[in-house]
């Protein structure tokens, strides 16, 4: 990356960046072709070590949380498990999503286990363009606010699918029709999905802290397209 990494919050403990799409978090044997992590890229930029705290896909962008020693990520980890943190994403979908959902559906890991997953989503603006597509000849989008309560891999994508909203630029969870429409109309690659907050207690000051992301260009660029207002 030839640009600094956006960070949103930092003190001793902790720092939180605003992770671009595309970045991985750290090394994975499922993306070998990637020579750059948001764990080294960060660590270079403050000069010290850094514990991710959570993770996000490598086509999601927004809040990523670090601690800064293994006490702070330790604390930071078991509030993931007891599940006092809150994240909220943002994702623009295919139709006109629910006003409001709860999704309990559970989803199969990649050696088959089944585990169960729950995300909470609101519709917060819906949006109608001049844009035919199949028997259509107008194509309709959401974008959702989504709260995953359990954190499963690909679980708000693999959510939104699962009930026909599927996010759009989602490959291989999405609708491939949507997605090349959107590809040849539009040169948009881009997975329409960010994680825009995040709340969680300070492992030390106890004080609750929400941290909060702008999306991408390619993501504010659509909404001004679909004349949705974030």
């Amino acid at each position: 990356m030839n640009k600094p990494l956006e960070i949103l919050y930092e003190d001793e403990y902790l720092v939180a960046i605003n992770k671009p799409h595309g970045l991985l978090v750290h090394q994975s044997s499922i993306a070998r072709n990637a020579d750059e992590f948001a764990v080294q890229l960060l660590r270079d930029q403050i000069g010290q070590r850094v514990y991710p705290a959570h993770r996000l896909d490598r086509k999601t962008s927004g809040v990523l949380l670090f601690a800064l020693d293994k006490a702070t990520n330790q604390s930071l980890t078991q509030q993931f498990t007891d599940k006092t943190i809150t994240k909220k994403y943002w994702a623009i979908v295919r139709g006109f999503a629910p006003d409001e959902l709860t999704i309990d559906y559970a989803l199969r890991k990649d050696n088959g286990v089944l585990q169960d997953a729950v995300t909470k989503i609101k519709t917060v603006q819906r949006a109608e363009i001049d844009l035919p597509f199949g028997k259509h000849s107008t194509s309709r989008y959401s974008l959702v606010e989504a709260e995953p309560i359990t954190g499963r891999m690909h679980q708000i994508r693999k959510h939104m699918a699962h009930i026909l909203y599927p996010i759009i630029g989602d490959r291989p969870h999405g609708c491939n029709k949507q997605n090349k429409l959107w590809l040849e109309k539009f040169g948009m690659k881009t997975m329409l999905l960010h994680a825009h907050s995040l709340t969680f207690t300070h492992p030390k000051s106890l004080e609750e802290i929400t941290l909060s992301a702008q999306p991408s260009e390619i993501f504010k660029e659509v909404t001004r397209l679909l004349n949705i207002e974030l």
